[in-house]
């Protein structure tokens, strides 16, 4: 780019300020413009922290049944004897026995791109309730109607990956909610980070 002309300029964006993007600005001698306002509508995601999943069950019921969709992220796909960690399929099983009526998909990267294509338009015209995946709704996925997103295992992720997730829901103007489960004895100092702010 340099070498295409005399003072080029390069404009640099990020959703969210990953260690990468944090490096150019700090060493890339760059001026920064931080975009700190929501769009028009949109209100702040509440974000609480719980030790299971039976205990946030009536929750994620009464957004179903106000009708909304739930996102459900998990750590693993297929359950894993070296990881106490919730998988995609554990996952599917139990929320189906909590909520039978509702449609239920899962969503990994090892689906073809058609089949997560149609999982996800499926989703956004309504005919899905509930998405359980792996990360791999981190980015590009917008559905306004999706509420509530709750992340099981949140302690094994990054903040980034964290902030990503939640930025899922919230993309109307319904009050949206995210809610991190974590079995930890102690509460980590991340999920206590991300409960305390918005601020990406």
């Amino acid at each position: 780019l340099f070498n295409k002309g005399a003072d080029p300029h390069q404009l640099l964006l990020s959703a969210t300020p990953i260690p990468r993007t944090l490096s150019l600005t700090i060493f890339g001698d760059m001026d920064t413009s931080i975009i700190d306002e929501m769009p028009p509508g949109r209100q702040p995601v509440e974000t609480s922290t719980a030790k299971t999943f039976s205990e946030i069950a009536p929750k994620v019921g009464e957004v179903l049944n106000n009708g909304g969709q739930v996102y459900v992220v998990c750590p693993l796909i297929e359950a894993s004897d070296e990881r106490d960690w919730i998988s995609v399929e554990e996952a599917a099983e139990k929320i189906s026995d909590y909520f039978p009526e509702k449609n239920i998909a899962c969503l990994t990267g090892q689906q073809s791109w058609e089949e997560k294509d149609l999982i996800m338009h499926s989703f956004k015209s309504g005919e899905i309730d509930i998405v359980i995946a792996t990360t791999v709704v981190e980015v590009g996925v917008d559905n306004p109607n999706a509420t509530l997103i709750v992340i099981e295992n949140a302690d094994c992720f990054g903040l980034s990956q964290l902030h990503q997730l939640r930025g899922r829901v919230g993309r109307g103007s319904k009050q949206s909610e995210c809610i991190l489960i974590s079995r930890q004895k102690s509460e980590s100092e991340r999920l206590k980070i991300l409960v305390s702010t918005n601020d990406g």
